[in-house]
């Protein structure tokens, strides 16, 4: 059972870093958003901390979204995914080894360039670890959100704005607590906030919850 599930997580880590740099292109909408904005503020540091946190989150939000039209799109249109139905493992076990992916190959990487972005937003070096955390939890609820709305599109030509109108609603949570999160942080509250239980919480609802809706949408889509 466990060699299918780290196939099809292999399989899909190359692909979104070997595969026309798939995974570059969210990292740099990312990091390019992020970083414009300040300047175009200017230097105002209280300015920057206050709007420092929701920047971040909203901008990863966009750049996790930026990714999911072609988690099964791909894998529908060369028949992939027809395979990993045949496949000895739980084909939900193989839904949740894409979402890793994802997460390990974008989430990892947004996660840690926040430490950089940070510092530009007037945020402490001390909390830089506790934003850094924030963020890479908050991605695994973008990306295991997002993976019911990308199977449910899966079938759709250029299905990116439809993504967005599923997937957005259930942004939201993750996006509130997770700059409420970042934003205590900044103050010097620590890590372990009422805002970042609940932002686990919605990581570990999609977790539970994103895997089963997605392989069923995606059952659907081979019928």
């Amino acid at each position: 059972m466990k060699l299918p599930v780290a196939a099809v997580f292999k399989r899909d880590l190359d692909l979104a870093w070997l595969g026309g740099a798939g995974a570059a292109a969210p990292l740099g909408f990312f990091v390019g958003a992020t970083v414009l904005v300040p300047l175009a503020i200017g230097a105002d540091s209280k300015l920057l901390s206050s709007i420092g946190p929701p920047l971040l989150w909203v901008t990863a939000a966009l750049a996790a979204l930026m990714t999911l039209e072609r988690v099964f799109q791909a894998d529908l249109e060369d028949g992939a995914l027809d395979q990993m139905l045949l496949a000895r493992a739980p084909f939900e076990a193989l839904v949740f080894a894409k979402g890793a992916a994802a997460w390990v190959a974008v989430g990892c990487a947004i996660a840690l360039a926040c430490a950089p972005l940070a510092l530009t937003m007037q945020m402490s070096i001390q909390v830089v670890p506790i934003i850094v955390i924030d963020m890479a939890i908050g991605m695994i609820a973008f990306f295991f959100t997002g993976l019911l709305a990308a199977a449910l599109a899966a079938g759709v030509r250029r299905a990116g704005v439809l993504i967005a109108l599923l997937v957005l609603p259930f942004y939201a949570p993750p996006i509130i607590f997770g700059a409420a999160a970042t934003a205590a942080a900044a103050r010097g509250e620590g890590l372990f906030t009422a805002p970042f239980l609940m932002l686990c919480g919605c990581a570990l609802g999609a977790v539970a919850l994103g895997p089963i809706g997605a392989a069923a949408a995606a059952r659907l889509q081979t019928e």
